[in-house]
């Protein structure tokens, strides 16, 4: 039961389950009542609970009180504020019979369109849908009415209906953790990550709201606002770029954050700079995650940028004298503190990646995130719509996954050849590759651009320019910075190079 409901009856005791006579009823069983009809088909399949599964493992029925969804649908029919009561509480799919779930949708539908809900408007609407035959008949909802002790009590009903759904999501995602643990495919760590998204998403429910007056928590504000005059506003995520931090105010929690360029510009070594400045600067957990580039490959850039030794040095026989080799082995004691994760996440999808981002942060704590590309993650899906759809929704799920983890997500995007058909070369937000969703989702949009990449003349070698394209609640800028490709970083242009 959620908080803020309060059951019916007396004293707000917990209600008896629906019986004849009962205390609280104010219309019992009479001789004259007729019986419930329980001639509707009942289901054969759920996409909500999976009978494909061995019925070995789950011998019992599925949670679900078909009692209780029936005294919903009959106080919605009886009463507009039980309408209201319920909707806020139940979706079409929270019902466990079918024929309920069609009535519920016949019912909102009146309801959305302002029409009269009651058995006959609810009877046409259904026969103008060809679903009158399959839920029963106009007699089906006429004892559907009969059956509900009162109108009063259909958000307690409803309550019960949830938690009924609720605990089958929660069988259906068991059996999906069995069957992939049965199965055995792929290493212990995949299976691992597929089944705490399975278990993730069974029990990922919208947080409840209350709607309260504009002036009701203005003494927050207040404080809010006195904390900010005084400079003790709580700091995001810096990145270690002043000017950037300066606009932002660092990245914070529940943001989703784009980075975009053309490809080879330096967008992955801009995300690590940020992530490898939390971590060794900042002292605040990150964790990088790369579908292109390998473990091995991270390593060797965040070591060639912190130690300042050039990445062809590390590479090649001979590159370092021992000054640089002192560098590295103070770098590497630095590397064994440093709370930066990195994770070459080839073919992961969001869910795959939240799944992992929950357990850091119940076993260390999680301050950044970033997902190096969009364009490579994996939907999950065998047969999406359309790339773009695709992408649109992994848009949203990652803007989500910022928001119920807490923290910035940093993710890197492919622009299109938007800019390269432009005179000055320099990228719009229009540019964002394969979906407009991306721009709408995201609270800052930052676009990498260097002059030198496209004219190798150019009097502004060396610099690269942060253009920040939108800044949800705040203002954009261009920012310049240096680029140290041979350190594989970008640092402030009043850095000491």
């Amino acid at each position: 039961m959620r908080a803020g409901r309060e059951r019916p009856g007396p004293d707000n005791k917990q209600a008896a389950p629906l019986a004849k006579g009962r205390p609280d009823d104010p219309h019992p069983m009479r001789p004259d009542r007729k019986p419930m009809n329980t001639t509707v088909p009942t289901p054969t399949h759920r996409p909500d609970v999976d009978m494909d599964v061995d019925p070995a493992f789950f011998e019992q029925a599925p949670p679900q009180d078909l009692e209780a969804e029936q005294c919903v649908l009959g106080g919605m029919m009886l009463s507009k504020d039980a309408i209201t009561d319920v909707v806020e509480i139940l979706e079409p799919g929270h019902f466990y019979k079918p024929a309920h779930e069609t009535i519920y949708g016949a019912i909102t539908g009146l309801f959305t369109r302002g029409e009269p809900v009651d058995p006959i408007t609810v009877t046409n609407a259904l026969q103008r849908a060809g679903e009158l035959a399959r839920i029963g008949g106009a007699g089906y909802l006429h004892a559907l009415i009969q059956t509900v002790p009162t109108a009063a009590n259909a958000a307690y009903y409803a309550e019960i209906v949830h938690d009924r759904a609720m605990l089958r999501r929660l069988v259906t995602a068991g059996r999906r953790v069995t069957d992939l643990a049965l199965a055995g495919e792929g290493d212990v760590e995949q299976i691992q990550d597929a089944a705490a998204a399975e278990i993730n998403a069974a029990i990922l429910q919208r947080a409840d709201t209350e709607t309260l007056p504009i002036g009701a928590d203005d003494q927050d504000l207040i404080d809010e606002l006195e904390a900010g005059q005084r400079g003790e506003t709580e700091a995001g995520v810096p990145t270690g770029f002043l000017d950037l931090d300066n606009l932002t105010g660092g990245l914070k929690p529940g943001q989703m954050v784009i980075v975009a360029a053309r490809p080879a510009l330096g967008k992955s070594t801009l995300a690590l700079d940020f992530a490898r400045h939390a971590a060794f600067a900042a002292g605040r957990t990150a964790v990088f995650f790369s579908l292109e580039m390998s473990r091995r490959e991270l390593q060797m850039r965040c070591l060639s940028a912190q130690a300042k030794v050039g990445l062809h040095n590390l590479k090649t026989a001979g590159g370092m004298d021992a000054a640089a080799w002192s560098r590295v082995a103070e770098t590497m004691t630095d590397m064994r503190r440093a709370p930066l994760l990195l994770d070459d996440a080839t073919g992961a999808t969001v869910a795959t990646l939240k799944a992992k981002c929950r357990r850091i942060q119940q076993r260390q704590g999680l301050d950044l995130v970033v997902i190096d590309y969009l364009q490579l993650l994996q939907s999950g899906r065998s047969r999406p719509e359309s790339r773009q759809v695709e992408v649109s929704e992994m848009s949203r799920n990652i803007k989500l996954m910022a928001k119920e983890l807490g923290v910035p997500v940093v993710v890197l995007c492919q622009l299109n050849r938007g800019p390269e058909q432009r005179v000055d070369k320099k990228p719009m937000v229009s540019d964002l590759r394969e979906s407009g969703s991306l721009e709408q989702d995201a609270d800052l949009v930052i676009l990498l651009h260097r002059e030198d990449a496209y004219d190798k003349e150019s009097p502004r070698a060396g610099e690269a320019d942060l253009i920040v394209a939108k800044h949800r609640n705040g203002p954009t800028a261009t920012i310049t910075v240096a680029f140290q490709g041979h350190y594989s970083r970008f640092v402030n242009m009043q850095s000491d190079f």
